[in-house]
């Protein structure tokens, strides 16, 4: 037997063309009842593999070797924690985070925070439109200008998609994800890394806070892992399943948004670690240790690997991470804007709207440098939505301690202990970098 969709309960709904439209089997058995949770998880994991992430990964991994997949990994499980919070915020509130913050603060507050988020999305699609057309341009010669602008195609797939439900969406968004996986897998095996040296990478380096480069690049990769807009993205899609109003059923729609989610974030740890991995054993054992540039990473790795096979998967992977990305961040941008300001618009003129207000950006900044200094832009993007970060996760770990607004789903202590220090950490670094940059 299935649960009914039921109808939204106020006037007011997260994504209302998908709100609760993913059928739960009522009844089932535990596995049946699992799967039906599966998908979220993977629209907010690719904000973990964009293409900003490919930046960072290439630069730390070129200049210092395996020493930065401490930081990746860091990040990775900074980023589980915060969207297991985000799905147990959506799922007991039935509201997503820019409505409670709607809810709980003032109205100069909210339009900051709004302001803000938008920020963050726009450097997220500066990364995520650049890098699509950098995979264009790689594959098939088009005009990176060109290819930017192509990039707004996207809007009408995620329109046609949704209106097959999201469940086709989800479909096309994990098996990119499989798809990058396993170029990067073959990549792996064609790169022979020294496995050893990767372990070590894996534990934490004093050199990351004292040397300023690495600072940077580290921030950079934190980053790029824990995007500010999969917070708001997350507590909106996990609404999409029709589970249970009871305290019991949330509970289990809880538990299983969490390991769909901690799963997908493992894939996405995994995928990051392989391009960080990659850099380390091509370029930087190969003594090119300023590579930064997608492009140059492209026209290199044939040489220095012996076969074109692995540059041609790595732009096939740079193009589904481009794609996957732009799709969610679209997503993201919609609830941001909707969350904030209670503004309502159709579904086309929404997409249309969130779209242009990255694409604008994009088409200038590529005008302007072309292909060269791409690498800086997707770099400092990423350090832009790093120090945008503490100002959607105060407010997730307000909401998330709030027994006012979760009541008996406030979050645990030790997941509320683990947050706060992830929050302090992430405020430290960002404050660490603007003193770096203000003593120079």
């Amino acid at each position: 037997m299935l649960t009914r969709p039921e109808p939204p309960a106020g006037p007011e709904v997260s994504l209302p063309e998908i709100h609760r439209s993913v059928r739960v089997p009522d009844g089932a058995g535990w596995l049946r009842r699992m799967l039906a949770f599966v998908g979220p998880g993977y629209l907010v994991a690719v904000g973990y593999m964009d293409p900003g992430n490919w930046a960072t990964a290439l630069a730390g991994g070129s200049a210092f070797g395996y020493t930065l997949l401490s930081v990746a990994l860091v990040s990775s499980l900074m980023a589980m924690l915060l969207q297991a919070l985000c799905a147990r915020i959506g799922i007991a509130t039935g509201r997503d985070l820019a409505q409670l913050c709607r809810d709980r603060f003032p109205r100069p507050v909210n339009l900051a925070l709004w302001a803000l988020a938008e920020i963050a999305i726009c450097a997220t699609d500066l990364a995520e439109l650049i890098g699509t057309a950098i995979a264009l341009q790689l594959l098939f010669g088009i005009p990176l200008l060109i290819g930017v602008m192509l990039t707004a195609l996207d809007a009408l797939l995620i329109l046609w998609l949704q209106h097959h439900g999201v469940r086709w969406l989800e479909a096309l968004v994990a098996g990119l994800i499989f798809l990058v996986f396993g170029c990067f897998a073959t990549q792996l095996a064609l790169a022979q890394p020294v496995w050893g040296e990767v372990l070590a990478g894996y534990i934490p380096s004093a050199s990351i806070l004292t040397n300023e480069e690495q600072l940077y690049i580290a921030i950079g990769i934190l980053g790029a892992t824990v995007m500010p807009h999969n917070l708001y993205l997350h507590t909106a899609v996990v609404q999409t399943r029709a589970y249970g109003l009871g305290e019991a059923r949330k509970r289990e729609a809880i538990r299983f948004a969490t390991i769909d989610s901690t799963a997908a974030l493992s894939l996405a740890l995994l995928v990051n670690s392989a391009i960080l991995i990659t850099a380390a054993a091509v370029f930087h054992a190969g003594g090119r240790t300023e590579v930064a540039e997608i492009q140059d990473a492209h026209a290199l790795l044939a040489p220095m690997v012996g076969t074109t096979l692995a540059a041609t998967l790595f732009a096939v992977a740079l193009l589904a991470c481009g794609l996957n990305a732009t799709v969610t961040a679209t997503m993201a941008g919609q609830v941001v804007m909707e969350g904030f300001l209670g503004l309502r618009m159709p579904p086309a003129l929404r997409r249309l709207v969130t779209r242009l207000v990255a694409i604008v950006p994009a088409v200038i900044v590529t005008w302007l440098y072309g292909v060269s200094g791409t690498a800086q832009l997707l770099i400092l993007s990423q350090v832009v939505l790093s120090l945008q970060l503490p100002f959607a996760v105060v407010p997730l770990m307000l909401v998330a301690s709030s027994r006012r607004q979760l009541g008996a789903f406030t979050a645990p202590g030790w997941q509320l202990w683990l947050g706060w220090a992830a929050t302090v950490l992430i405020v430290a670094l960002n404050l660490k970098l603007l003193w770096g940059f203000l003593a120079e």
